[in-house]
């Protein structure tokens, strides 16, 4: 491949996404504000956990095909891989997109692709034209002119874990500003994708992304709202979603503490923010799944008030099974919430992290090997289920207090289980 492409935001996504292209062949220019995240890759060592990752990080920086800066540099392709939070009252904050436009407007030049793949609001992408052509007058996005450029969003749909796979393999949402901007950008990603590449406009490509995570979250809150239903009435709800699942038109998800990561927990916000008086049951969805985190934590307070100071282990801090990312992670927020309740440490087992994050170090939590935490422990509480755990022996939860947030263990009557 004879273009350059230079990412901005090399994290979760971008990092993953400048591996496979400069594996196909593109010299890719990685860029991001993490000064030690830049030095590591330029060695061909990673920052962040996903499986493969690092081989082939290795491998594309020896071959001169990956480099990474602080700074971007001119090329044919730009694309924008930046955090999309949101700010109080979940309002989303656009300052980091915001912050990587403005990084690259020097660069930019005529017949450029810019291609923002951070989940956002709707109408983010024109955003980005407005940002770009106020600073640059000798650019636009006219079809018929000479120095346009091309604007289009293309939402990534991975999942943790199967990154590196999915990226090929997953069919991709384009949509430009106009339609040359689409051609252009479905033209980019045919060059890597085997899956289909599905052509739209932007704000309808903006809002695919919102769209799928807010399904996922609506059904999740049903199972999460039937957990807590369930518990009330003294009925297991795993056992109860396992029979209800044997209908042919019924696939009801898995509770758990909560919703978590960097998109089904914070996506559909972006949806009620552009649409409050219309999307009642998305916003329903999402108070009951960021209410599930509390509701454990009342759980673990009710099942200890019997015992004097309780050792508390808690067992997972990832937002989903198998890997290291905390991100909105509702195991996180049940252990910072136990830590205000209890005045003694709580023991956190997370077999794929090495060191507590710099957001929990100022909190009374001790990270701890697993069967170290639960040998201690009166009350252990299960909150990710990593293949670790599943693969436990059971034994090792005798006369302990479990709460198990997950329904992986089957303890019967050999523990004292409250199982939601």
């Amino acid at each position: 491949m004879d273009k350059k492409v230079c990412i901005v935001g090399l994290g979760y996504i971008g990092l993953p996404t400048a591996a496979v292209l400069a594996d196909k062949g593109f010299s890719v220019h990685g860029v991001d504000v993490n000064k030690k995240a830049v030095n590591l890759i330029n060695n061909g060592q990673v920052h962040i956990y996903e499986p493969d990752l690092e081989n082939v990080v290795k491998k594309v920086v020896a071959a001169g095909k990956l480099s990474a800066d602080i700074e971007p540099i001119k090329a044919d392709v730009y694309i924008l891989a930046v955090p999309t939070p949101f700010k109080e009252n979940h309002k989303p904050d656009l300052t980091y997109v915001e912050s990587a436009t403005k990084s690259i407007i020097p660069y930019i030049e005529p017949g450029n692709l810019i291609i923002l793949e951070s989940t956002s609001p709707i109408g983010t992408t024109e955003k980005i034209v407005e940002w770009i052509l106020n600073e640059r007058t000798d650019l636009s996005v006219d079809e018929k002119k000479s120095n346009r450029i091309y604007v289009s969003h293309c939402p990534e749909r991975v999942l943790p874990g199967k990154i590196l796979k999915e990226l090929i393999e997953n069919d991709r949402i384009v949509g430009g500003i106009n339609e040359l901007s689409t051609n252009e950008t479905a033209q980019f990603y045919e060059t890597f994708v085997e899956g289909k590449v599905l052509q739209t406009n932007a704000r309808t490509a903006e809002l695919s992304k919102l769209t799928e995570n807010a399904f996922r979250d609506v059904n999740i809150a049903f199972a999460n709202e039937l957990s807590m239903i369930c518990d009330d009435l003294n009925i297991e709800v795993w056992e109860l979603i396992n029979l209800a699942n044997h209908h042919p038109r019924v696939n009801i998800l898995q509770p758990g503490p909560g919703v978590g990561g960097h998109c089904i927990a914070v996506d559909p916000w972006f949806i009620v923010d552009a649409a409050p008086e219309k999307s009642q049951l998305i916003h329903t969805a999402r108070k009951v799944n960021d209410s599930k985190p509390h509701y454990i934590v009342k759980k673990v307070k009710e099942v200890s008030q019997n015992i004097s100071n309780p050792t508390i282990a808690c067992l997972g801090l990832s937002f989903k099974a198998n890997i290291d990312d905390l991100r909105e992670s509702p195991a996180v927020e049940i252990v910072k919430e136990l830590t205000s309740i209890f005045n003694q440490t709580i023991l956190v087992a997370e077999p794929h992290i090495e060191e507590l994050p710099y957001s929990l170090k100022d909190y009374k939590i001790e990270l701890t090997k697993t069967e170290d935490a639960i040998n201690k422990a009166d009350v252990v509480i299960l909150l990710v289920d990593h293949d670790y755990f599943k693969a436990m022996d059971e034994e090792i939860f005798l006369n302990k207090i479990v709460i198990d947030t997950r329904g992986i263990l089957k303890l019967g009557e050999k523990v004292v289980s409250n199982v939601i």
